[in-house]
């Protein structure tokens, strides 16, 4: 692994450092993130509620909640239908929560992904339409793309609202309300990054505008930051940029999960293996909340998590909880083995592909996308995993920093199906007799973007400290840039010329705890995971990188050094 540490000019960091009103670690860490502006920073450091923007500035916005307040006003039979992921299913429970609260009684429904297929698929709407026949459609998480769906519904005398984040592929669908910042706001604003349920919670606010105006006691009784601990969730999970207003909803969101006012919720992180009294981050959303909810959606019913979601009742919501956990012990199997397939094909097919793209027959297309996050991050190089459903090879790609997916994959366009997604996370379908040719296609397009170097893996170094640096002054000022995720990734700290005095223990035989001592006495416990096989030595300096972190045990809090790497001292960068 390269290290990389590119200094910041001191009079800069100096400079924002008194402006703002910030510690200098937090001032270069700042600017690192181009954040130069003192007013910016402050905003960034301490953010408000009230710092959002007017919902009706997004477009179509108003004309969708005049719809939706419309159809309460005059008693019109609601529908919600959902895609099966985080973003989805919480966009979902957002709608039709508040909804409910406002008198109307909305159905709801999210695809069978193996049978329906993805978002407003002919079949959902079939199915949807039969049961529940419904006057006023929102589809949330999906629909940009779904031009002959959307005509489909207003041939049945459907309205339809479309609220999501994917960009357009083609033209836009015709005769139906659009919110999505991608293709209908021409410049970035601050709502430009919002996942689905981001926009969800900025449609419900402006509907709730709407009904107050009107007089409806039932708007001014809901408390809008209450729903905010959904939105934390989609957005985490669903890998947007954590700044701007992102920032401000997973900030305040994060706060509101960790009441555990949501039996949902709670009873999920419980199953999860997260204590009460724990403090609940955003890499619990990323690693336990979130594949859990997924699995539904990937093997089974993903309206089982909504239905979840809704509940307020404590024995419903830990029998549907544990549901959720074995769905996802069994995604968790399949997905072990098809790791090991894939590795094995690439190593054995594909050894020097600087783009991978694995195709079986017999893997699971529902699961694959960890896979392909496990192929990414093994092989350091964009990987696209695809399975079968149907008569389509259909699977999900992940990729490095510096690698757009979305860039790559317009190259290869007329060899897809449909495609979609993020620079980082893709998902994709093409005919099973073009994948050889797309193989081909994207590997040559990676390539070209390398110009011919090596993908190494790099490490960037956002700090340098000194030993007695260590403190929790220091951990405080950087929990002012909480919460971390994509746009905003934790800082790698770096600490040169390092002796350990006592040998690191190995617990768990992949693992390893290490002591460091500060000048002034103090003890400061560190972790490495899954580096049991190279420890570091004791008594030679070494330089370390690292994280640092609260840990959190049984209501018990510490600092913790989560170690990344190390080497001998003195080697250049």
């Amino acid at each position: 692994m390269r290290w990389k540490f590119n200094p910041i000019p001191d009079d800069q960091i100096e400079a924002l450092s008194r402006q703002a009103g910030c510690s200098p670690v937090v001032a270069g860490l700042l600017l690192r993130l181009g954040i130069d502006d003192p007013k910016r920073a402050r905003d960034f450091l301490h953010p408000r509620l009230a710092h959002l923007e007017d919902p009706f500035a997004i477009t179509n916005l108003k004309t969708a909640a005049g719809r939706l307040s419309s159809a309460l006003r005059h008693g019109e039979a609601v529908g919600v239908i959902g895609d099966y992921d985080v973003d989805g299913v919480t966009s979902t429970v957002v709608l039709v929560s508040v909804i409910r609260r406002l008198g109307g009684d909305p159905a709801f429904m999210v695809p069978r992904r193996l049978e329906e297929g993805y978002g407003l698929s002919r079949a959902a709407i079939d199915r949807f339409l039969d049961e529940h026949p419904v006057k006023l459609l929102v589809a949330v998480d999906c629909g940009t793309n779904s031009v002959e769906e959307v005509g489909y519904l207003r041939e049945r005398g459907v309205d339809v609202i479309i609220v999501d984040h994917h960009r357009s592929k083609e033209r836009l669908p015709d005769d139906c309300i659009l919110i999505n910042p991608h293709v209908c706001d021409e410049n970035p604003r601050p709502w430009t990054q919002l996942c689905t349920v981001g926009l969800a919670f900025k449609l419900v606010h402006g509907l709730l505008k709407l009904r107050r105006q009107e007089n409806d006691k039932r708007a001014s009784e809901i408390i809008l930051k209450d729903y905010l601990d959904l939105v934390a969730m989609g957005t985490v999970a669903d890998l947007v940029p954590l700044l701007e207003e992102n920032r401000i909803f997973c900030k305040f969101g994060m706060r509101v999960l960790r009441q555990g006012r949501r039996q949902g919720i709670s009873s999920l992180l419980e199953i999860a293996g997260v204590r009460r009294g724990d403090e609940v981050q955003p890499v619990d959303i990323s690693f336990r909340i979130g594949p859990r909810i997924n699995a539904s959606g990937r093997l089974a019913d993903a309206t089982v998590p909504v239905e979840l979601l809704l509940s307020r009742d404590r024995a419903f919501c830990d029998q549907t909880a544990r549901q959720l956990d074995e769905f996802n012990r069994e995604r968790q199997d399949i997905e072990r083995q098809i790791t090991l397939d894939a590795e094995k094909q690439r190593e054995t097919l594909l050894p020097d592909a600087s783009g991978i793209v694995l195709y079986d027959e017999n893997w699971h297309s529902g699961v694959v996308g960890i896979v392909a996050s496990r192929v990414c991050r093994r092989f350091h190089r964009p990987a696209i995993i695809l399975g079968s459903e149907g008569k389509l090879a259909k699977g999900s790609g992940r990729s490095v920093e510096g690698l757009n997916l979305v860039s790559i994959l317009e190259t290869c366009d007329d060899l897809l199906t449909s495609w979609g997604g993020h620079p980082l996370a893709v998902g994709v379908s093409l005919e099973k007799h073009l994948v050889p040719a797309f193989q081909r296609r994207f590997d040559e397009r990676v390539r070209e973007l390398c110009g011919g170097r090596e993908i190494v893996p790099e490490l960037e170094i956002a700090h340098w400290i000194e030993v007695e640096e260590l403190g929790e002054e220091l951990l405080h000022d950087l929990y002012l840039l909480h919460p971390f995720g994509q746009g905003n990734r934790e800082p790698i700290l770096g600490l040169r010329n390092l002796v350990l005095t006592h040998p690191p223990e190995i617990f768990r035989e992949r693992h390893f705890r290490f002591r460091i001592f500060t000048p002034g006495g103090r003890r400061v416990f560190g972790v490495a995971w899954k580096m049991a096989d190279r420890p570091p030595p004791t008594g030679e300096p070494i330089d370390i990188v690292f994280r640092l972190n609260w840990n959190i045990f049984k209501g018990r809090k510490s600092m913790q050094l989560e170690l990344v790497d190390w080497r001998p001292a003195g080697q250049p960068l």
